[in-house]
């Protein structure tokens, strides 16, 4: 009987499958995900296998079996089938066009030879593990809203009870923490992508990982855990730019076990798809979990005279015994600049964008690159206004007044950062601080009114970010959020410890606007954008750097993403829901 494969050749711009020979002495290892190098245009190449069986009569009418070619080399375990189908699934979902980046991010690190395949594990109770969601596991699976320092490993142990489990955390830090504290109740745990090889035999009970662990293969899969639902860090900046989140869900769903997301402030998407299958803790228990939140009014200050700096922060800057993070989402010296003499805005010459004023002070255009010297292009003066400072300014102004050594962090400086009792940075200085007693958020408002459909979301993962540096109320932990726009419902959210209170208002206002979970959301850019566009069976809203296209949902989307062709030889870059958008 004659065997074939099927195998997608692991080559950058080539999404096309090929049918190869299965010689008989590797009929045993070969199966669908096996990891092979197969004979392409007079070279080898590695591959996936994506199909194993009898040739069926349309593959014998393209390729006769005496013109397939055999398969070189087995090269070791790869995805497993269930994986595989999951890929084709997500190509879609997300307007991959191709199969190959998701496969890549489902294979193991290194080549593995040999798998012993080991039993399920029998279920069993777990001392620590949480009741109630437990019951929420009987019913299917669902979200959990709990404080922002409230340990997950209760719910982590709920779901290890039913048997294998995979655990998916947004920080590869955190990951090998949890598993660390995992390991003394008697667990096998395998701490991915390096146990790939132990996760996928079964040698593991938890398997736990960051976003690409939610490709991982396990065999008998009893239940999956996603961590920080709400943390961007589990979608994928590249394209395609597929979510931890909903793949977790879709492969719940296929493999017929309960998913549950765990988040102090679970995103509209996530309780869409939950329903009513949802528990939070008590009023007072999450209160608890909060540290105290205090807004700083600042609406009856002079707008041309205001400054970042008001008296509550200098207070508790100029206290030595507090370790003070102030947040700015702004890097560089000033992102807005005004003439001191004719009051005017300074824009670009070029393509009359906001300029911003960089460490060495010259003047950069974000929108075309261009750079000119610090003057006002009205008047000629060069005597400027700091209308919207940057971090290395404020770090200045900072240290200035607290009288006291401030360091600067922002996203391009290392992973070591200094001791020193103030600091000052974009929220890369949440993620690099290890502990605080503030946490200054100095103009949130820049978060709150983002030109982004989320923006509401992600100023609540940046208050909860703050939370769990400065610790619970009973330790005094303390938040100070400045704003012009205190009865915000983010705000308002923080301030009394209820999360739930932006979710209504959020859920409401998209459902009225059409935006997801509502319905689907992709943005084109790129040198073929327009031309791409122009193709697609739908409308698309130019929103200046590229092309917004909606859809009913997210099927329909890829299904007009897909239908379109695509333009030869130009860069095109699909955002199947947009991070940042």
């Amino acid at each position: 009987m004659v065997i074939t494969a099927t195998v997608l050749p692991d080559v950058t711009g080539l999404d096309k499958t090929f049918d190869y020979l299965v010689p008989d002495d590797l009929i045993g290892h070969v199966r669908v995900g096996s990891l092979v190098r197969v004979a392409l245009h007079g070279r080898r190449i590695g591959g996936w296998v994506v199909r194993v069986g009898v040739p069926d009569a349309q593959q014998l009418a393209d390729v006769p079996v005496d013109r397939m070619v055999p398969i070189a080399k087995w090269s070791g375990h790869g995805p497993s089938a269930e994986v595989i189908e999951l890929a084709g699934w997500a190509a879609h979902r997300w307007a991959a066009g191709r199969l190959r980046p998701l496969l890549v991010s489902a294979s193991p690190p290194r080549m593995v030879h040999a798998l012993a395949f080991v039993p399920p594990p029998r279920p069993r109770p777990l001392d620590g593990a949480s009741d109630g969601v437990r019951q929420l596991l009987a019913d299917g699976g669902g979200v959990v809203r709990i404080a922002p320092t409230d340990d997950p490993l209760p719910i982590v142990l709920a779901a290890a009870e039913r048997g294998r489990v995979l655990v998916i955390h947004p920080s590869q830090d955190e990951v090998g923490l949890l598993g660390a504290r995992l390991r003394p109740s008697g667990l096998g745990i395998a701490v991915l992508p390096d146990a790939w090889p132990a996760a996928a035999a079964g040698a593991a009970q938890v398997c736990i990982g960051s976003r690409s662990a939610i490709w991982a293969s396990v065999p008998d899969l009893a239940a999956i855990v996603v961590l920080d639902e709400h943390d961007e860090a589990l979608q994928e900046e590249r394209t395609p730019t597929w979510h931890a989140r909903d793949l977790a869900i879709e492969r719940g769903r296929r493999a017929g076990v309960p998913v549950v997301l765990v988040s102090p402030c679970p995103t509209v998407t996530a309780l869409a798809w939950s329903g009513s299958r949802w528990m939070r803790p008590t009023v007072a228990d999450e209160r608890e979990g909060w540290p105290i939140v205090e807004l700083i009014d600042r609406r009856g200050e002079d707008p041309w005279k205001r400054s970042l700096l008001t008296s509550r922060l200098i207070q508790a800057l100029r206290d030595p015994d507090l370790r003070v993070v102030c947040v700015h989402n702004t890097p560089g010296r000033a992102r807005l600049l005004a003439c001191r003499s004719c009051r005017s805005l300074l824009h670009c010459e070029r393509c009359d964008a906001s300029v911003q004023q960089l460490d060495d002070r010259t003047l950069h255009c974000h929108r075309c690159g261009t750079d000119r010297p610090p003057v006002c292009q009205q008047c000629g003066s060069s005597a400027l206004a700091n209308v919207r400072p940057g971090v290395s300014r404020l770090r200045e102004e900072l240290e200035a007044a607290a009288a006291r050594p401030a360091v600067a962090v922002t996203g391009a400086d290392g992973e070591d950062v200094p001791e020193a009792g103030v600091y000052v940075g974009t929220e890369a200085v949440l993620h690099r601080v290890r502990d605080a007693d503030v946490v200054v958020f100095l103009d949130i408002d820049a978060e709150l009114l983002a030109p982004r459909y989320r923006a509401a979301e992600q100023a609540m993962a940046l208050l909860v970010r703050g939370a769990r540096l400065v610790g619970p109320r009973r330790d005094g932990g303390r938040i100070l959020v400045q704003t012009f726009r205190p009865e915000h419902e983010v705000l308002q959210a923080a301030l009394l410890a209820d999360p739930g209170r932006l979710v209504k208002v959020e859920a409401r206002r998209r459902r009225e606007l059409g935006l997801p979970p509502f319905s689907a959301l992709a943005r084109v850019s790129g040198e073929g954008a327009a031309e791409y566009v122009e193709g697609l069976a739908t409308s698309a809203a130019n929103d200046g750097e590229g092309f917004l296209v909606r859809a009913a949902d997210w099927n329909e989307l890829g299904d007009v993403l897909e239908g379109a062709p695509r333009p030869k030889g130009l860069r095109l870059r699909i955002e199947v829901d947009p991070p940042r958008r």
